[in-house]
Order: structure tokens, then sequence, then C-alpha cells
């Protein structure tokens, strides 16, 4: 039987509910982008650094990045845990899949602040 101790919510129900939550941050964000590109009069670099200029997009754009690797890790951890499994590997399979998760971890961590960088220029 797998643990949930590198699960984000450590429990499905909690899984779940992150992952629908995220997603609706996701879709509202990318309507968002989407509205403005195609409702844009004129779309261009100035439009589009005014438009990053105000906070509150700045604030949607974060909580978009974060939600974003919410929902991977979630997804992410769900297939690692599905697919590197004791039986699958023995033993070994707890170092392997522990591995893969520090290294998603790290990938999550360099985009989130690479993306603070990008949105606030720190």
């Amino acid at each position: 039987m797998v643990r949930t101790v590198t699960s984000f919510g450590r429990s499905g129900t909690f899984d779940w509910l992150y992952q629908r939550v995220t997603a609706v941050v996701l879709i509202a964000y990318t309507f968002f982008i989407v509205g403005f590109i195609f409702l844009s009069d004129d779309f261009g670099y100035e439009s589009w650094s005014a438009l990053f200029a105000q906070p509150w997009v700045r604030i949607f754009s974060l909580v978009a990045l974060l939600s974003t690797v919410v929902h991977a890790w979630i997804g992410l951890w769900s297939v690692v845990t599905d697919y590197i499994t004791n039986r699958m590997m023995g033993g070994k399979a707890t170092v392997l899949r522990l591995i893969v998760e520090v290294l998603l971890a790290a990938v999550a961590v360099i985009y989130v602040v690479w993306g603070v960088e990008i949105l606030w220029g720190v």
C-alpha cells in the first residue's frame, strides 16, 4: 500500500478538491487572457505591458501560476505513485519514487521563483 506522505492534501478528498479549485482558477485565467487578446483593439507590446503593470493582474497571474503548480503536483504525484510501486520494483521503488518526487518538487520551486521574477522583476 502506498502512503500519502508526499501528497499535497494528505487525503484523496482534499487532493480532489484542490485539483477542482485550481482547475477553476486556471480556466478563469485562460478566459481572461484569451478574452483580452481577442477583445483588445490595439494588441501589442504597449497594451500587454499596460495590462501586466496593474497589480491585480500580477496577483491573478501569480495565483494562476501557483494553481498550475498545485494542480500539476497532485497529478504527477498520482502518476508517480501509480507507476512506481513496490510491486513493480521490489524494495527499490520507495527510493526511486522519492528521487522522482524531489526532482519534480525542485522543478516546481524553480518555476515559481522564475514566475515571481518575471512578474515583479525581483
